[in-house]
């Protein structure tokens, strides 16, 4: 497996930054280690703003689930957080392979979702 310090190390030097992190809980200590978690990461100069743009990254380190990039668009509205919730893109990379060099590729496909995000956020927002 490619630990997801190692990813998010090439992530940053990118220009990518990680703005939220958690885990799930395990019932088996054994898999501590190896449990999903998630990273929220936003473009460097990003990181604040009424609407930004951002990649989620899940992985697990047990092999159980690909690496999985989804665009999201965070909305600052009272406490609470927008993701988009229509699928924009999702790209999944397996264990196995280049697996840095594909998340990094992943993360610029990812990137280039975004206008699409927006034209959808401006379609809902003409609603209201």
């Amino acid at each position: 497996y490619i630990p997801t310090i190692t990813i998010l190390e090439s992530l940053q030097r990118e220009g990518f930054e990680p703005f939220f992190a958690c885990q799930t809980k395990v019932r088996d200590q054994s898999k501590r280690e190896h449990t999903k978690h998630m990273l929220r990461l936003r473009r460097a100069g990003q990181l604040t703003g009424h609407q930004v743009p951002e990649i989620i990254l899940l992985n697990s380190h047990d092999g159980s689930s690909s690496y999985q990039m989804l665009p999201g668009l965070f909305r600052g509205v009272c406490t609470n957080g927008l993701v988009c919730g229509q699928s924009f893109g999702e790209v999944r990379v397996p264990h196995k392979g280049n697996v840095v060099e594909k998340v990094i590729e992943g993360a610029y496909e990812v990137l280039g979702v975004f206008d699409r995000v927006e034209e959808k956020r401006d379609a809902m927002q003409s609603l209201a």
